[in-house]
């Protein structure tokens, strides 16, 4: 076989990810978590003004529910204390419950405390509180990403955040798996410059949610690799993957190019924008999706790339 999965990881090679968003997510993580609960307060009240948060899916708010009332039901100090742990990713039971949840019930979890700090139900951020020089310059590093960046920089700021999953022995708790669309309801894409059926397969059923029909679009051994991540390989694993995290996403290729490779192997780079259902309609993140086909048509390997600005919607040129 002419590919491996590492050698898979460097077609394309000219394509400029958004660096700035992991370098920007690691000075956060530097920070006191005094500093950081106040940056994510401060970033979400200015980025209101322009990005809509949208409200959690029900699903999410109950399955965080519990934990929440229990830090309503707390002393303010306490409170605050709570969410410091979770900051520092401390061993407490409140940090091993949030730590177990996926990532949408972490962001719904957050988005309630956010409500009830705006109303005085928890314990805000003091008033007249300053951010430290090294937190304002985080700010100001994330006031100067685009729209996109920003989103996935605070979502992984409280994604990450509690007691290290890897070190629980219990199960997490998921959201249901959404169920496919209805065919009749499903929508098919175009993409310039691109036809193959594999690489609209598998546009066309994210946006289904039909991961089912997503994973057998994928070569038994392939693999996976989401922004700023290692490769996820195998089947099970990558669809383990869509149904905790891919769900509800719109996917909207514009352009893309299709050449060839060695043995057979195909490499096609698609460029275009994703939406989430946690942020309105009019913030779309700038991605690249590139594609590594084997000879029978199969996914051997597909990377999804946040792109470091518009400009790299246009290139595709190796």
């Amino acid at each position: 076989m002419p590919f491996t999965i590492d050698s898979a990881r460097s077609i394309f090679p000219g394509t400029l990810t958004a660096d700035v968003v992991p370098a920007t997510i690691a000075r956060f993580n530097q920070l006191s978590a005094e500093d950081q609960l106040a940056l994510i307060w401060f970033a979400y009240t200015e980025m209101g003004k322009t990005i809509t948060v949208a409200a959690p899916g029900a699903a999410s708010m109950v399955l965080a529910e519990g934990l929440l009332n229990q830090i309503r039901q707390m002393p303010p100090l306490e409170q605050a204390q709570a969410m410091c742990d979770l900051a520092n990713r401390a061993d407490t039971p409140i940090c091993r419950a949030y730590a177990a949840f996926s990532a949408n019930i972490k962001l719904g979890f957050w988005y309630q405390l956010g409500q009830w700090m705006e109303q005085g139900i928890v314990a805000p951020i003091p008033a007249g509180y300053k951010l430290s020089a090294n937190a304002s310059s985080v700010l100001q590093a994330i006031r100067e990403l685009d729209a996109g960046q920003q989103i996935t920089v605070l979502r992984n700021a409280v994604v990450d955040m509690g007691y290290d999953p890897s070190k629980l022995s219990g199960n997490r708790v998921l959201e249901p798996v959404v169920p496919p669309k209805e065919m009749a309801k499903r929508t098919q894409v175009t993409i310039e410059g691109v036809t193959n059926p594999t690489v609209l397969g598998y546009i066309n059923n994210m946006n289904a949610n039909d991961f089912d029909a997503v994973i057998n679009l994928f070569a038994p051994e392939g693999a996976l690799q989401p922004p700023f991540q290692k490769p996820i390989v195998g089947r099970d694993n990558v669809l383990r993957y869509l149904q905790e995290e891919c769900q509800n996403l719109k996917l909207m290729p514009e352009r893309g190019v299709s050449e060839p490779a060695d043995d057979g192997f195909v490499q096609i780079k698609v460029t275009g924008k994703v939406q989430t259902p946690w942020f309105g309609a009019e913030v779309g993140m700038n991605m690249a999706w590139r594609f590594l086909l084997d000879p029978q048509g199969k996914i051997f390997f597909v990377a999804i790339d946040l792109l470091a600005s518009p400009k790299e919607l246009l290139n595709l040129i190796r």
